[in-house]
């Protein structure tokens, strides 16, 4: 990384606490840090001399950085170890290992016990935490242990066993940190009681228990007893500075996908997180141009297709969705979560804080005009990508071509241009699918690409140099077929983009090529990959918002755009209605159409 590029990247980072991510030239996670402060953390590594050989070398390769906001040091803290452990970076290897965080566990049984664990155990039981640090649970833990007394044996405190006498109380109970259960000595009203303070304190409502003991350690200052009062000092210094609660690891959330939506006057900004079995393993934010009629389409809808596109692309098989706004989704086993307060708001708050950082980033770059490469730097950058993939000629004309549907329904593609490197918006195309019926990528691959190419063959226009096909050897094979029917193979090179590898394939060749992530070739096809699914995305937009998709209810006798329409919006997917009643129909469309649905999806009823 230049200096420049460093000098650039440092001004979008901002002083908040958060995790960086440093990547070689191949896009290799190299290494993972935490940080209170991210940028004079980040600037450190590159302003300073460092002595350390593994950190000189950790700096001489990296190329690109990401980081990633959180809303305390604690919290970061729990996403660096959770990126550690996921992606295993080759610079922290000193730092893994095969342990848990740990919690205090509330135990679901008779008389429970508080105790410390690494094991969470689906057996109803309440798990605090996670823990930044064992030594501070501890510390917490005996403090809760000489404040609030609760039992610390193993013992089955069963009503019939206490009432048959089974047990005797221990030394615990002679020293005052047990009201002797065991014996019927202590209710489990009064029990409970206990172990609702007991939540205040590893919930971070501890000022019952700081006025405490600050009066019990001016008790011991004003007798000279200076050493307990230091003691009592320190654990209030530890409590006010403990925090047990973070969204980055929580029990409570299982798996999730977690979307919010800002917007400006010509862009909307859609930040996702993935979590794991309650872990954010994945953040990205990205960037989608409005359209010109944007006043007439909604952030619901542009967050639901968003949405949808970044599941797809990160494989999520979630089956909770927490989003700020409602949202479409057309699988009714998906839940949709607005959260007013919790984990789960605070999730929604700190995806929100990324895409507003976010914003403010393209905003800068925008300013500096760093998205702007000059003609030559263009020319270069398409030079390198005739060497790379080894075409004949300069891909001066470079179109893209891309499928697109919602969640499984409603297939639409589209074709973006490229001339000189740069977007020619006029030479933009989009298609309805006319000759394929359901969902079938393939074949409406295949359709597409052959009403381009038969039409600029028809009419005597030039054949772009290169043309991309967005997805893997299966659309590359359907695009073949349609080129191989036209007799125009071998006067343009056709290539196919992997969604998730990024990996070239070439027709006939077994094995894909693969770019360095930030070779400048493969930013421009990236580039224009985003552009076609942009432009993809709006279309499926503003066809959707003019009734214009057909569906399998259209195709009913005596059933019209309009009715499939309110159909749709009531009941949200074909599948739905499939499922509904006849009666559920008629609420909706009315007697006699409701009939003739009902009788089309139940014929033999």
């Amino acid at each position: 990384m230049t200096r420049q590029e460093f000098s650039t990247v440092m001004q979008s980072i901002p002083h908040q606490p958060g995790c960086y991510k440093y990547y070689d030239t191949e896009k290799t996670l190299l290494y993972v840090g935490k940080a209170k402060d991210l940028r004079k953390r980040v600037s450190s590594y590159f302003n300073k001399t460092v002595d350390n050989y593994k950190t000189r070398k950790l700096v001489s390769l990296i190329h690109s950085i990401e980081f990633t906001v959180t809303n305390t040091e604690h919290d970061a803290f729990l996403l660096e170890n959770s990126l550690i452990k996921h992606y295993q970076p080759r610079f922290n290897i000193d730092l893994k290992d095969d342990k848990t965080y740990p919690y205090i566990v509330i135990k679901k049984e008779a008389f429970p016990r508080v105790f410390l664990t690494r094991r969470v155990i689906r057996d109803g039981s309440e798990y605090l935490g996670p823990f930044t640090g064992v030594q501070r649970v501890k510390e917490l833990l005996g403090l809760i242990k000489h404040n609030i007394p609760l039992r610390t044996c193993n013992l089955n405190l069963s009503p019939a066993n206490i009432a048959r006498g089974k047990y005797k109380v221990c030394l615990e109970y002679h020293l005052g940190n047990c009201k002797g259960p065991c014996e019927g000595l202590q209710t489990p009203e009064d029990y409970t009681e206990k172990l609702q303070q007991v939540r205040h304190v590893l919930k971070g409502n501890i000022g019952d228990v700081i006025k405490s003991l600050k009066a019990e350690m001016a008790d011991h200052a004003m007798n000279m007893r200076f050493e307990k009062a230091q003691i009592l000092k320190d654990k209030i210094e530890s409590l006010l500075s403990y925090q047990s609660k973070s969204v980055i690891v929580s029990t409570h959330i299982g798996n999730a996908d977690v979307a919010v939506i800002l917007t400006d006057d010509n862009n909307y900004y859609v930040s996702y997180m993935m979590v794991s079995k309650g872990t954010i393993i994945h953040a990205r934010t990205l960037q989608i141009e409005k359209k010109v009629d944007a006043e007439d389409e909604l952030e619901e809808d542009v967050l639901s297709l968003a949405l949808a596109n970044l599941r797809e692309t990160y494989q999520s098989n979630a089956n909770e969705v927490i989003v700020p706004i409602p949202v479409n989704v057309t699988d009714e086993n998906i839940r949709v979560t607005i959260p007013k307060a919790g984990d789960k708001k605070q999730l929604i708050d700190m995806a929100l804080k990324n895409a507003e950082i976010f914003k403010q980033e393209m905003r800068k770059k925008d300013a500096l005009l760093l998205t702007e490469a000059t003609k030559n730097e263009t020319m270069n950058v398409l030079a390198e990508m005739q060497a790379q993939l080894q075409l004949t000629e300069l891909p001066v004309h470079i179109e893209c071509f891309d499928n697109s549907n919602f969640q499984g329904s409603y297939p639409v593609a589209a074709m973006v241009c490229f001339k000189d490197g740069v977007p020619s918006k006029k030479d933009y195309r989009h298609f309805h699918i006319k000759t394929v019926e359901g969902i079938n990528d393939f074949a409406s691959m295949s359709e597409i690409v052959y009403r381009r190419y038969s039409r600029l063959v028809a009419e005597n226009q030039p054949l772009p140099q290169l043309v991309i096909i967005d997805g893997g050897k299966g659309q590359l094979g359907a695009a073949m077929e349609s080129i191989e029917r036209l007799g125009i193979t071998g006067r343009m090179a056709i290539v196919g983009l992997a969604k998730r590898e990024e990996s070239i394939f070439f027709p006939g060749d077994s094995d894909p090529l693969q770019l360095p992530y930030d070779n400048p070739a493969h930013l421009l096809i990236r580039r224009i990959r985003d552009e076609v699914h942009r432009f993809g995305i709006t279309f499926h937009r503003a066809t959707r918002s003019k009734g214009t998709i057909k569906n399998d209810l259209e195709g009913i006798p005596g059933i019209g755009e309009k009715t499939a329409t309110d159909l749709l919006k009531e009941f949200r997917s074909v599948k739905n209605i499939k499922t509904i009643t006849e009666r559920e129909m008629t609420r909706v469309i009315g007697a006699s159409k409701a009939r003739l649905v009902y009788a089309y999806f139940h014929p033999d009823e």
